[in-house]
């Protein structure tokens, strides 16, 4: 077994209980686990050393909310909204029209390209949902290709009812073969409650469909009013429930006596012209809080954690290390891991350095590529 040492660390961010932060530090890989870490001056022997420069060695992030299989782009929406226009879930169908249209090859070339934009970002884990296929075969194919990329997989057939279907006949599809197709290649199901997607009883119907298939449930709600969604998720036992733009103060006492993450997605907002979710309030109230990227073509075409960051810090009234917690501890429990997200003994060895002192620089700098190498 070979050990790596990381060491010349000018600040570790390991979100351990012990103790979450630690100058001038050292840290211990072996067989591809966090061994130990500690003061540089007491780190053990080792096989190989990598120099952190004097970085900032954080964990790597954790995006728990992405639609990465997609074709097309639709840069003539964002600019129309620069405009003044309302943003609107109706785009959805046209990336449905472009990506129905697209070969496997052209799908997963696109993919693949946007999980390594992540990772040169220091995204480890990444959470994929289908959507845009919304169809027995082109959902398979969606949840079958993203399956290739991340274990973190999630069947989104219930995205939208799409053009010239019958609401109740979709919901059935949903529910039946859609998910018997989709199921054995998804570990998650979700459904976008909202006005324009789906009602709150149409979500129970098929989140419950996905829950006794054995998938875990997340959760769309709250982007374009308060919603149902919010408190299904709740009742359901939902990993997470996501957006959280619009919530009610029972939304929020709900959600801090509950297990469900709220997810907090700031590329939306920055790409809409929506209202800043309230990220203090969620906080202040007990909420457990993940920051995610919700790449996709539509609302918030980005894969970068570290603008998420300093857009959540700028704009949502967050803290710098709350952001940072957000995008790596809290994307991890909207996952249900707990193997990730953080640098205690025994996690993956899922690190970042940052070619910066402090994770602060995150916000502080923002829009500098500041991650100087990913593990």
């Amino acid at each position: 077994m070979t050990t790596t040492l990381i060491d010349n660390i000018g600040l570790l961010v390991t979100h351990d209980d012990e103790r979450e932060q630690l100058a001038d530090a050292a840290l211990v890989v072996a067989d591809g686990e966090v061994a130990w870490w500690g003061e540089a001056a007491s780190a053990p022997a080792a096989d190989e050393r990598i120099d952190a420069r004097g970085g900032c060695v954080i964990p790597g992030f954790v995006d728990s909310h992405s639609h990465l299989v997609f074709a097309g782009d639709r840069a003539d929406e964002f600019e129309a909204r620069m405009r003044g226009d309302r943003y609107e879930a109706g785009g959805i169908r046209r990336t449905v029209r472009l990506t129905r249209a697209a070969s496997d090859d052209e799908l997963l070339d696109r993919a693949s390209r946007l999980v390594a934009e992540a990772r040169a970002q220091g995204t480890t884990t990444i959470e994929i949902k289908s959507g845009y296929g919304l169809s027995v075969e082109d959902e398979e194919r969606s949840v079958r290709l993203a399956a290739t990329l991340t274990p973190e997989v999630t069947f989104l057939g219930a995205h939208v009812v799409p053009e010239g279907v019958d609401r109740d006949d979709y919901v059935d599809l949903v529910c039946g073969p859609m998910l018997d197709a989709c199921a054995p290649h998804s570990r998650w199901i979700d459904v976008f409650c909202e006005s324009g997607a789906f009602t709150a009883d149409e979500a129970r119907r098929i989140l419950e469909a996905g829950l006794a298939r054995g998938l875990g449930a997340r959760v769309h709600a709250g982007q374009l009013g308060e919603s149902g969604g919010v408190r299904l998720a709740i009742e359901l036992g939902a990993a997470s429930v996501d957006h959280c733009t619009f919530l009610s103060d029972a939304d929020i006492e709900a959600l801090a006596a509950s297990t469900t993450v709220a997810t907090l997605l700031p590329g939306v907002e920055f790409s809409t012209r929506q209202p800043w979710p309230d990220a203090r309030r969620l906080i202040d109230a007990g909420t457990t809080v993940a920051i995610a990227s919700d790449c996709n073509p539509g609302s918030s075409y980005t894969t970068s954690m570290p603008f998420c960051i300093a857009l959540a810090v700028r704009d949502m009234g967050m803290t710098p290390y709350e952001a940072l917690w957000s995008a790596t501890a809290g994307g991890a429990r909207a996952l249900r891991r707990d193997d990730v997200g953080h640098l205690r003994v025994g996690a993956r060895a899922d690190i970042t350095i940052l070619d910066a002192p402090s994770y602060v620089h995150l916000a502080y700098r923002p829009g500098v590529p500041l991650v100087a190498r990913v593990l």
